[in-house]
């Protein structure tokens, strides 16, 4: 059985992210760290300042001492800083977006980038535009973000928040596939590729599959 350690700075991502393994990956093992101010920290500066490189380092830390065989980070707002921290580390370390932008750049089309929190946006949209430099590929990325969504999911109101999703999309001319930014984004999956008739990628479903492919092969 694979222990996997999952790094949380919102609570609203961890019950997809737990959906995730339970229809993937059910026997992997997962411990829960969750630093509720990060995002908060996060939010008040456009940039990851040191104190936060620092704290993601800590936690990192934290998670290598109790023993796992993975640690995936959920918040998408601390790129670089779990870059520097997975290229200190023999043990694999995810970034929230990595796997799905793997695999959205795969596919060779038009992607539309939707999620609700700008300052995770804006790390996300330049990770994606490096990812596919890496690959060798171009590729076209149109980024929406509907900071509404947010409110509506913290409130406990999944509704309200796909329904925002989903007009968000409506309101869009462009014939592209779908990414839900965010692990919390993640419960728009199903309306949204009903309303679309387009594939929808989310990040804790590729995450947890890359993940048990990297681990079990």
């Amino acid at each position: 059985m694979k222990k996997i350690t999952l790094i949380h700075a919102v609570d609203i991502a961890i019950e997809p992210i737990k959906k995730a393994f339970q229809e993937l990956w059910p026997e992997a093992q997962l411990v829960h760290l969750w630093d509720q101010s990060l995002s908060i920290e996060r939010a008040k500066s456009k940039q990851i300042t040191p104190a936060l490189y620092r704290r993601i380092a800590d936690l990192t830390e934290m998670a290598m001492q109790t023993g796992t065989d993975a640690i995936m980070f959920t918040c998408s707002a601390f790129g670089e800083a779990i870059e520097q921290v997975a290229s200190q580390t023999s043990t694999p370390v995810l970034k929230p977006n990595e796997a799905m932008f793997k695999k959205a750049l795969s596919m060779k089309t038009p992607i539309t980038m939707i999620g609700s929190f700008a300052p995770a946006m804006e790390g996300m949209e330049s990770e994606f535009y490096l990812e596919a430099q890496s690959q060798g590929v171009t590729t076209e990325l149109t980024c929406v973000c509907v900071p509404e969504s947010r409110i509506a999911l913290s409130r406990g109101d999944i509704d309200t928040h796909n329904q925002l999703v989903v007009q968000a999309i409506k309101a869009l001319s462009t014939e592209s596939i779908y990414m839900l930014a965010h692990f919390s984004s993640s419960y728009a999956k199903t309306e949204l590729e009903k309303a679309t008739g387009k594939p929808v990628l989310s990040s804790p479903h590729c995450a947890v599959l890359h993940l048990k492919n990297l681990l079990e092969g």
